[in-house]
C-alpha cells in the first residue's frame, strides 16, 4: 500500500504547490485584519463551547483514555479489520473499491458515475474528497458536482477550499457571505440576517437533491463487525445525499474503520463535543445496505471507496501511526495559537492546523510540507485537547528530525532529508563534540567570554523578534572557582 506522487492537477496534487508557498501565505494572511478578526471571534466561541460540553475533567479524561485505547486497538488490527469490513459490506450488498492514490480514487468515482450516465452529483461534507480534489476532477469530465453542506456550498461558491475541517467557511463573516449570495443566487434580496442567509442557501439547494444522479459522502466510522457506514452531520444534507439519488458513493480513508459497533458511541460522544460543543449531532446516519425490495427510499447502489494516500506509510511506523487515531474533530485547530492567527488557507493543504502538520507530510511528502512541522510554538495545547490523545507536539519533533536526516538512512517519510543543509549539519556536529568534551567545552567558554565583544547584533531571521544574547564576562566555571578560592583565603 505504498504511495506514489500524484501527477495531475485534478487529483489533489494542487495542494503540493500551495503547501510550498506556506511562508508567503502566512505573510499574506497576517496582513488581513478582517480575516484575523473573523478567526479570533470564531475560535473563542468554539473553545468556550467545548469547555461547557465537558464540565467534568474526570469524565473527560476517562473518555479520552477509553477512545484512545479503542483507536489504538483498531489500528493494531487495521489490515484484518479492513478485510473484515470488505467482506461484511459485500455481504450487505455494498460494493467496495480500493484506491492507493487520489488519482485512482477519482478515476473509480468518475467511472461509476459515467457507467450510470450521470451528469449531476450532489455531495455531502467530505474532507477525503477535498483531499482528492474530486470536484475539480469531475468538472474536467463534464460532470456537475455541487456541495450541499452549507459551509462547503459557500466555499465552493467563492472558489476556495475549506479553511477548517468542521466549519469550512469559518473564515467568512455574514457580510461576506451575503455579498457572495448577491453575486451568485438570482433574485437574492440582500440581507445579513444569518437565519435568512441559511434559508436562502437551502432553498437554492433543495431542487438539486431531487434531480441528482449520484450522491457522494464521506464516512466518520466504518464498522467492521456489521459492515455499517456511519455518517455524522447537523444539516440533513448528508441524509438527503445518501438516500435520494439512485447511487450513493462513500469515500473515506482506511484509518476510519473500527472493530465493533460498541466502539462507536464513545467516539461519537467525544467527536461532537470536541468539534462543536454538542452533546449529540442532529443526525447520525447508519448505512448498511442499498434499497431492498419493498423499501420505498434509499439508493439502489451503494459503493465505498477506501483511500490510502500515504496512510500506510504512517501506519508502518509505531510512533507516526498515532497520527491515524484522529477522528477529525478540529479541536486542535481551535486551540492552536498559530492557526487562530493565520487561518486555514495559509497552510495550503487540505488539513490545516496541528493535525494538518502531521498528516500532510504523509500525503504530500515532507519536501512539499517541510515548513509545516516547524510552524509551531510547541506550546502543547493541541495535545492537551486532542480527544484521542494524539501526542501532536512529539510527532512534530519527530517529523522535524526526519526532515534533516542524512541520505542513506532507512526511508520513513517520503521526502525525508529535504531540510538537511551540510553547513548546518556540520555546525550541529561541532556543537555535539563541544558539549561532550569537558576540555573542549572549558576552552570554548573561556574564549567566548573574552571575545564577547565580537558577538554580532543580528543573527539572521532568529533576531528579527529577539535580541541575541551575549556570553557572560566570565564563565560559571570561573566564577565558582574564584568563589572557592576566596573562601579558602579566609
Amino acid at each position: 500500500m505504498n504511495t506514489r506522487a500524484n501527477t495531475i492537477a485534478t487529483d489533489g496534487s494542487k495542494y503540493e504547490a500551495s503547501a510550498r508557498q506556506f511562508r508567503g501565505n502566512v505573510a499574506r494572511d497576517l496582513a488581513n485584519p478582517q480575516l484575523r478578526e473573523n478567526f479570533r471571534g470564531a475560535m473563542d466561541y468554539l473553545t468556550d463551547k467545548r469547555r461547557q460540553a465537558f464540565p467534568s475533567e474526570d469524565e473527560l479524561e476517562t473518555l479520552r483514555r477509553k477512545c484512545q485505547l479503542i483507536k489504538q486497538r483498531c489500528l493494531l488490527k487495521l489490515p484484518e479489520l479492513l478485510e473484515q469490513l470488505e467482506s461484511k459490506l459485500e455481504q450487505n450488498g455494498i460494493q467496495v473499491h480500493w484506491a492507493e492514490t487520489t488519482a485512482e480514487a477519482n478515476t473509480i468515482i468518475a467511472e461509476l458515475i459515467q457507467r450510470k450516465n450521470g451528469t449531476k452529483v450532489v455531495k455531502g461534507k467530505s474532507m477525503v474528497s477535498e483531499e482528492t480534489a474530486l470536484n475539480d476532477h469531475l468538472q474536467a469530465q463534464g460532470i456537475e458536482c455541487l456541495e450541499t453542506d452549507m459551509g462547503e456550498y459557500i466555499v465552493q461558491m467563492a472558489g476556495e477550499h475549506p479553511s477548517h475541517i468542521i466549519m469550512p467557511a469559518i473564515h467568512q463573516n455574514k457580510s461576506q457571505v451575503a455579498d457572495l449570495f448577491a453575486h451568485n443566487i438570482p433574485g437574492f434580496d440582500y440581507t445579513t440576517d444569518v437565519d435568512t442567509l441559511i434559508r436562502t442557501g437551502r432553498q437554492a439547494l433543495r431542487d438539486k437533491f431531487c434531480h441528482a444522479d449520484v450522491g457522494v459522502t464521506g464516512v466518520n466510522f466504518a464498522v467492521a463487525e456489521t459492515g455499517t457506514l456511519c455518517l455524522v452531520e447537523n444539516e440533513g444534507n448528508g441524509r438527503m445525499v445518501s438516500t435520494v439519488p439512485e447511487m450513493h458513493i462513500a469515500i473515506t480513508g482506511i484509518e476510519k474503520v473500527v472493530e465493533l459497533l460498541d466502539d462507536v458511541p464513545p467516539l461519537l460522544s467525544l467527536l461532537t463535543r470536541s468539534a462543536t460543543g454538542q452533546i449529540i449531532s442532529t443526525y447520525f446516519n447508519m448505512i448498511t445496505h442499498p434499497r431492498r425490495e419493498g423499501e420505498k427510499d434509499g439508493p439502489k447502489e451503494v459503493h465505498l471507496v477506501l483511500l490510502d494516500n500515504g496512510r500506510s506509510q504512517a501506519f508502518a511506523d509505531e510512533e507516526l501511526r498515532q497520527t491515524l487515531q484522529c477522528i477529525r474533530c478540529g479541536a486542535c485547530m481551535n486551540h492552536c495559537p498559530v492557526y487562530t492567527r493565520i487561518g486555514g488557507h495559509a497552510y495550503g493543504t487540505v488539513y490545516p492546523g496541528p493535525i494538518g502538520k502531521i498528516v500532510s507530510p504523509h500525503m504530500l511528502g515532507l519536501e512539499a510540507t517541510k515548513d509545516l512541522p516547524t510552524a509551531s510554538s510547541l506550546c502543547g495545547a493541541c495535545g492537551e485537547v486532542c480527544p484521542v490523545k494524539i501526542p501532536i507536539p512529539k510527532i512534530l519533533l519527530r517529523l522535524r528530525k526526519e526532515s534533516v536526516k542524512a541520505k542513506g538512512e532507512p526511508l520513513v517519510v517520503k521526502g525525508q532529508g529535504c531540510n538537511r543543509k551540510p553547513l548546518e549539519a556540520g555546525i550541529w556536529k561541532l556543537w555535539s563534540r563541544l558539549n561532550t568534551s569537558p576540555v573542549i567545552y572549558a576552552i570554548a567558554m573561556w574564549l567566548a567570554s573574552r571575545g564577547r565583544w565580537l558577538t554580532p547584533a543580528k543573527a539572521g531571521a532568529w533576531t528579527r523578534v529577539r535580541t541575541l544574547p551575549k556570553p557572560a564576562r566570565r564563565p560559571l566555571r570561573e566564577l565558582v572557582k574564584q568563589r572557592e578560592q576566596r573562601r579558602e583565603g579566609q
